[in-house]
């Protein structure tokens, strides 16, 4: 019989989410790798799969600075910027393959169903491009390219790349001009808009994208990471509104239904809803510490407990993968708990 703890799980209704762990000085002690935490709340409450994404022979998976992408067959990609580059994992953990080791630096990345195919794109901020490849690695399409034209700002500091529907490519400077670019499918630049600075419509580090389904016609979902928010635009760059605020440096996102997964480079998840209200914080660390800490080694790194979540996704049955902005690489497997289990 598996041994579970529970970590992080407060009422809702009796304390602020957002303000959970805060005031512990010391993260719980370490756990051994067979034993399954618990974390999370209401139906957003997982179980850690305890030895997920190992890499044979006791390699690193890192360093990790990028994204996390599922395909239609569970398979798990996830970009790094070392000799796995882009590794992949069945949703057992076992190792798959590692590809693409010219593609090392992918910062975000998702997957895409074009037709009867699937495509990972990413934004390769190693070499200042966005990059389509098909799910073997091969690239298909770079941009820039010779249909783009002129990027206002140019194209050093991108962070994130999310695809519409319609073939429509936005891309976020988020360590670069602070713009959001919009291209069409054969990566020629149809608008650009944003900037840094603190008034309501301006960024500063729009970091992830997200194109957002949940309420009727499509919407461009950007994390504004330094003022800890979430944002909205339609797909023609136009501003709609806040979603979110109050986060904790929000870095990607991952939809499954009515809610999106945010992960928060200060040591959490959290899942909000359409009302942009937080419902559920999982892997919520105490220790500040670790907080957005690129050199917590792996013997300091608790099961259930992030370090510094850069990129996640939700499978198809809403368990999560989330990797953390580590020096050694760190991804973990959250299996969702379902009322009838």
């Amino acid at each position: 019989m598996k041994t579970i703890s529970t970590i992080a799980l407060f009422g809702l209704a009796s304390c602020p989410l957002l303000t959970a762990h805060e005031g512990h000085k010391h993260a719980p002690k370490g756990k051994a790798v067979t034993e399954v935490v618990k974390t999370g709340q209401n139906e957003f409450t997982y179980e850690t799969d305890p030895g997920f994404g190992k890499i044979p022979s006791g390699a690193k998976l890192g360093p990790t600075h990028g994204g996390v992408a599922v395909d239609k067959n569970g398979l798990i990609y996830t970009s790094t910027d070392g000799d796995q580059s882009i590794a992949v994992f069945k949703p057992d953990g076992t190792f798959v393959k590692a590809m693409s080791p010219d593609l090392k630096g992918i910062h975000g990345l998702q997957i895409v169903t074009e037709g009867d195919q699937q495509f990972l794109y990413g934004a390769h901020l190693k070499q200042n491009r966005v990059v389509k490849l098909s799910l073997d690695g091969k690239v298909i399409l770079t941009i820039p390219n010779e249909n783009t034209g002129e990027i206002p700002g140019g194209t050093k500091g991108l962070t994130a790349v999310a695809v519409a529907a319609d073939g429509s490519i936005f891309v976020s400077m988020g360590y670069g001009s602070n713009k959001v670019h919009k291209f069409d499918k054969a990566g020629k630049i149809i608008k650009s808009w944003g900037s840094r600075g603190k008034e309501e419509k301006q960024f500063n580090t729009p970091h992830g994208l997200g194109i957002d389904n949940r309420f009727g016609k499509p919407r461009l979902l950007v994390c504004d990471r330094a003022k800890k928010r979430l944002v909205h635009y339609d797909l023609d760059g136009n501003w709609i509104g806040v979603h979110a605020t109050d986060l904790r440096l929000p870095c990607a996102v991952s939809f499954l239904g009515d809610h999106v997964a945010v992960a928060e480079l200060q040591a959490r998840v959290a899942i909000v809803n359409k009302e942009g209200k937080v419902v559920s914080v999982v892997g919520d660390n105490p220790n500040k510490k670790q907080w957005a800490n690129f050199r917590v080694a792996p013997a300091d790194q608790k099961p259930g407990i992030f370090t510094a979540p850069h990129g996640l996704s939700f499978d198809k049955d809403g368990n999560l993968y989330v990797q953390d902005w580590n020096a050694t690489g760190r991804i973990t497997k959250l299996n969702r708990i379902r009322e009838s289990d």
